[in-house]
């Protein structure tokens, strides 16, 4: 009897302390939204001068903006970033109303990422790839975060540092978008001749899926990591509710409008920001899609199974700090 008190009591205050330290966390982080102090400064290699920085809140200067947060990434880095030079330079040939610019968010990198990225800028220009430099690790949500915000697109993609998925695929998103924003609109095919339609001022998203590759996936993967899957995308459900299958591709596309509602209120710094994304969306009444994309396992990951502890205790803060109304939620922008 005794013993089932003690253990009883010891269960008691082990759940009264993770509650606490949870509310904590989320008290913490409440805000998280915020800005953080390591100013965005655009250089130009050639003549060492700083560019002018631009701000979300600014009208948009570009057609499309490609945002790669990088992370020790100077070995997959190079032939993604050629391949998506290419691919820009070729459609600027067909059209010389595309405009576009690169940022790469150097995320505290340890090896020669910076060096890397400065390559083609010098290459490039400054005026079509930037380098922002956050001087130490903050996760890939702030380096998006910050590269989102500073960004001068109409359309605003996000994509991962390694290539995984082609960047052509982004004309599918596009494709999406602007057939979203239309309907949006109530103008139909006549908005591409209507001057008052900007697609830039239509908030909407779009993500890249790779959910029509899941049963190979599944077929192929171990066990046990088909059982974390399956509770990860139980635990999202929960959390930010119904409607998108695949919330961690690393390729999603928002016109300025959405970006700027979404990227100046997300809290979640590393793990979770793409749920957190979803959430956001849903709160603003975003229309949020998704598209499939072809996507390949791209060696040098830096997801591993210890990841799933810290993306289950993200997503319990992110419940928490909006649930508790802690994490609050601006509609000014």
């Amino acid at each position: 009897m005794e013993y089932t008190c003690l253990l009883i009591t010891f269960s008691a205050t082990a759940i009264l302390g993770f509650v606490f330290v949870v509310f904590f966390e989320a008290y913490k982080r409440r805000n998280n939204h915020q800005h953080i102090e390591v100013p965005a400064i655009f250089e130009d290699p050639s003549s060492l001068k700083q560019v002018p920085c631009p701000h979300i809140v600014d009208p948009a200067t570009k057609y499309i903006s490609l945002i790669i947060p990088a992370f020790n990434e100077e070995d997959r880095l190079p032939g993604a970033l050629d391949e998506t030079m290419n691919y820009l330079q070729r459609r600027t040939l067909k059209d010389p109303s595309f405009t576009y610019e690169v940022i790469i968010i150097d995320d505290g990198s340890a090896d020669d990422t910076k060096r890397v990225a400065f390559e083609f800028v010098r290459k490039y220009t400054v005026d079509k790839v930037r380098i922002i430099l956050l001087g130490r690790n903050h996760g890939k949500g702030e380096a998006i975060r910050k590269g989102m915000l500073h960004s001068r697109g109409e359309l605003l993609l996000m994509l991962d540092a390694d290539g995984a998925t082609k960047v052509t695929d982004l004309e599918k998103l596009e494709n999406q978008i602007q057939a979203v924003a239309k309907s949006k609109y109530h103008q139909g095919d006549s908005s591409n001749t209507d001057p008052r339609f900007r697609i830039s001022d239509i908030p909407v998203a779009v993500f890249g899926s790779r959910a029509h590759l899941e049963e190979k996936a599944i077929a192929t993967r171990k066990w046990y990591r088909n059982f974390l899957m399956k509770g990860f995308h139980l635990v999202v459900l929960l959390a930010a509710g119904p409607g998108i299958r695949d919330t961690q591709c690393g390729f999603k596309m928002f016109t300025r409008a959405a970006a700027r509602k979404l990227f100046s209120n997300v809290h979640l710094k590393r793990w979770c920001f793409d749920v957190e994304l979803v959430f956001l969306c849903k709160r603003f009444k975003i229309p949020i899609s998704e598209v499939s994309v072809n996507w390949s396992e791209i060696p040098g990951s830096k997801v591993n199974l210890l990841s799933i502890p810290n993306m289950l205790w993200e997503l319990v803060l992110m419940s928490v700090g909006y649930r508790t109304g802690m994490w609050r939620i601006s509609n000014s922008t």
